[in-house]
């Protein structure tokens, strides 16, 4: 799928419609103080394996989450996200 690296959209932050920078927003490392993650940790310590059948077969489409960074305020926010097998960045 084609997207373009920049696209006129409104911004909340300056009230009106403005030019901003597309590009995809970058998952964040797992914190390992929340409670998921500390039982995960507690679960594969030691000798014992993953706790949860590996998924088989084909591998999912990811879905892609759209950072619009407004280029008069510079703030930044997160589109809608949508499924798509590959993304490509396109100058208009």
């Amino acid at each position: 799928m084609k997207i373009p690296k920049e696209k006129r959209t409104y911004c909340p932050h300056c009230k009106k419609h403005t030019m901003h920078e597309v590009h995809t927003a970058k998952k964040r490392k797992a914190s390992e103080l929340k409670w998921g993650q500390r039982q995960f940790r507690r679960v594969t310590a030691g000798y014992r394996g993953y706790p949860r059948p590996l998924p088989a077969g084909n591998k999912p489409v990811k879905k892609l989450d759209l950072r619009l960074k407004c280029k008069e305020c510079g703030k930044s926010q997160i589109k809608k996200s949508f499924r798509t097998g590959k993304a490509e960045f396109v100058a208009k």
